[in-house]
């Protein structure tokens, strides 16, 4: 799900080095035909779903013409969930960015699959709900993000957890003076100096609203509370997060800043397998160094933190509001220095209650949009 975009791509070029253990059965776009008639052409799937019907048309065409007209295309939501249960698939990466994948997800964790996890909206949205359903229904949830990956590799028992450490880069404003900051453009704020991202991900790499989506998901994965989990800056990007023991023991997992190490762990868990990436020369790298986020710089951060501790609904809605957000920033419509205050307004006005069900918290989520929409002037002024 999601192989058009950065995290399908590396998904697939770790596929494509080992043909004897994998096959690509289905796949999932939203609307870059091109690229995903490439990727057809490349794996031969038996069904590719395309969000947008213009694009499931166009795409269709290309495959006739290309002489695939065995690849069945199928459109609109109904043909993402059809994707992952089409039979004989029994693992779904779960690549789809934000609120948009969540269903898809819950399909494949209800299908019992094992599920690659690099949505972290699933769990900012529905944390509870969707971890029960994967108890529910005996599916395997792997983490994707780097992150939560290294975490995943280093945590033992979690009763001798002191704290986990959540690295960041910092994005490419950590040393920007403040005042320049309303300023920044969206190619400027897409242009992150370690990893290659979709821009929506990268702009809330800039912002830190990516680590505090990933606190929240942290949160859910590992059962910790937010006291027992930190983040750290770490602008090489070579220590990918470390567990802290009650012994004083640290562990880190460290490696080149490539999302191929976490998608091969996970596809090939418990095991190990080539994942293309080089290996990391300690000798000849760069200086590892550390420091503590600024919440002045990074206000996003210090927000997801505040929603996780409030529970509730807080983090459906600071989810929510940050998407709008960063559309409205990607459209030129906001400045980058607003994007923290339209979601801190988002969060004062609007705090629905614990949602009890799914039905509630698709609901909390097109509330939310509505008085962030409604705030976009006010945030940007």
């Amino acid at each position: 799900m999601g192989a058009t975009g950065s995290i399908g791509k590396s998904t697939l070029d770790v596929i494509g080095r080992h043909p004897e253990a994998f096959r690509v059965l289905a796949l999932t776009g939203n609307h870059r035909v091109q690229e995903m008639l490439e990727i057809a052409l490349r794996h031969s799937p038996e069904f590719v779903a395309m969000a947008n019907p213009d694009a499931a048309t166009a795409l269709h065409t290309a495959l006739v013409a290309a002489g695939r007209d065995d690849i069945r295309v199928g459109s609109g939501t109904e043909a993402l969930l059809e994707a992952v249960r089409w039979p004989g698939v029994s693992e779904v990466m779960a690549a789809i960015v934000g609120a948009a994948g969540l269903m898809p997800t819950l399909a494949a964790v209800r299908a019992g699959h094992r599920v690659y996890l690099a949505n972290k909206e699933c769990l900012v949205m529905a944390g509870s709900y969707f971890m029960e359903e994967v108890r529910r229904h005996d599916a395997t949830l792997l983490p994707i993000d780097s992150e939560h990956n290294a975490v995943f590799q280093c945590f033992g028992d979690p009763k001798g957890v002191r704290r986990i450490l959540l690295t960041a880069s910092g994005g490419p404003f950590r040393t920007w003076p403040l005042e320049r900051l309303q300023d920044v453009t969206p190619e400027q704020a897409c242009a992150h100096p370690n990893w290659v991202m979709g821009r929506k991900i990268s702009v809330d790499s800039a912002t830190m609203m990516n680590k505090g989506l990933e606190v929240i998901e942290a949160h859910w994965l590992f059962s910790l509370p937010a006291d027992q989990i930190d983040v750290l800056i770490h602008p090489q990007s070579i220590i990918h997060s470390m567990v802290e023991y009650l012994d004083g023991s640290v562990l880190a997992q460290l490696g080149n800043p490539d999302m191929r190490t976490p998608i091969a762990h996970a596809l090939a868990y418990p095991q190990r397998m080539h994942s293309g990436v080089s290996s990391l020369d300690l000798a000849r790298g760069p200086a590892l160094e550390f420091e503590e986020p600024d919440l002045a710089r990074f206000p996003c951060l210090g927000l997801a933190f505040a929603a996780l501790r409030a529970d509730g609904a807080a983090a459906t809605v600071l989810n929510a509001a940050n998407e709008v957000a960063v559309a409205s920033f990607l459209d030129g419509r906001l400045p980058f220095s607003a994007i923290a205050r339209l979601v801190e307004q988002t969060l004062t006005d609007y705090q629905p209650a614990q949602p009890t069900d799914l039905d509630a918290v698709l609901d909390i989520d097109a509330e939310a949009r509505r008085v962030a929409a409604a705030h976009l002037g006010l945030a940007a002024a």
